[in-house]
C-alpha cells in the first residue's frame, strides 16, 4: 500500500510539472468563443461548425506604429486577442517600431520565451538573469540578426542607430503578457507607498514621488 501512496505522489508531481505552460490542443483547433460565459485559463471554444477563415486571420503588421511617445517605440500584438484560432497553440507574435533613440523599456513576459528578429535599422538589446546574479546579457544587432528573450526575465531593446527600427518576435504563448518595470512599480493604481518604494531602492521619498509623477 505504501509503494502504491509513494508512486501516485510521484506521478501527480511528474504530471503537475509538464502542464506548467499554455494549454495543448487535444482536438484541430480551439478558437475562442470570448462571447462564451464559461469562465477556463483561456477561452471556451466555438462550435467547429462556426469557425471560419477570419479567425485564423490578422492584418496590419505592414503598418508602421506610432513612435510619438516618450519612449519612442511602438508595439502592434498579434495574440490571442487579435487572432481567436490562436487559442491554446501557445504562440503569438509582435511588430515593435523604434524612433531614433527609441527603446521598448525594461518588461518581462511571465508566460513566454520570446525570439526576436530585427528587420530594418540595428538595435542594442539585453536582458539580465534573476538573483542572485543578476547578469546583463547584452547584443548589438542588425538587420536579419536573431536573439533569444528566456521567459519571465526582464529585458529591453534600444535604438541605437541614427534611422527608424523595425523587428518582428516570436514568443511561446497566446497571451505572453507584459510587465512593463516602471509602470508596474511607480505607476501602479492605487500607488505603492512612497516610504516602501524609498526603503525597496534606498532613496528619499522625494524621489519616489518624482518617479511616481512620470508615470
Amino acid at each position: 500500500m505504501a509503494i502504491h501512496l509513494l508512486f501516485l505522489a510521484l506521478l501527480a508531481m511528474a504530471c503537475s510539472s509538464a502542464i506548467a505552460s499554455d494549454p495543448s490542443l487535444l482536438q484541430d483547433v480551439c478558437v475562442a468563443d470570448k462571447t462564451s460565459p464559461v469562465q477556463v485559463n483561456g477561452f471556451a471554444c466555438k462550435d467547429a461548425m462556426d469557425i471560419a477563415a477570419e479567425d485564423f486571420h490578422f492584418s496590419g503588421l505592414d503598418k508602421v506604429g506610432n513612435t510619438s511617445n516618450k519612449q519612442g517605440s511602438a508595439v502592434t500584438a498579434v495574440n490571442v486577442a487579435q487572432i481567436p484560432g490562436l487559442n491554446t497553440m501557445g504562440i503569438s507574435m509582435v511588430r515593435i517600431d523604434y524612433a531614433p533613440n527609441g527603446m521598448n523599456p525594461p518588461h518581462t513576459h511571465p508566460r513566454a520565451t520570446e525570439i526576436l528578429t530585427v528587420l530594418e535599422g540595428s538595435l542594442f538589446v539585453g536582458f539580465v538573469t534573476s538573483n542572485p546574479n543578476n547578469k546583463l546579457i547584452t547584443k548589438a544587432l542588425n538587420k536579419g540578426d536573431v536573439f533569444v528573450f528566456p521567459k519571465g526575465l526582464v529585458h529591453f531593446q534600444f535604438n541605437n542607430g541614427t534611422g527608424n527600427a523595425v523587428a518582428l518576435a516570436g514568443l511561446s504563448s497566446q497571451n505572453p503578457g507584459v510587465i512593463t518595470i516602471g509602470n508596474t512599480v511607480f505607476g501602479s493604481k492605487p500607488s505603492i507607498a512612497d516610504h516602501i518604494l524609498a526603503k525597496a531602492f534606498q532613496v528619499n521619498k522625494e524621489t519616489v514621488d518624482l518617479m511616481q509623477a512620470q508615470f
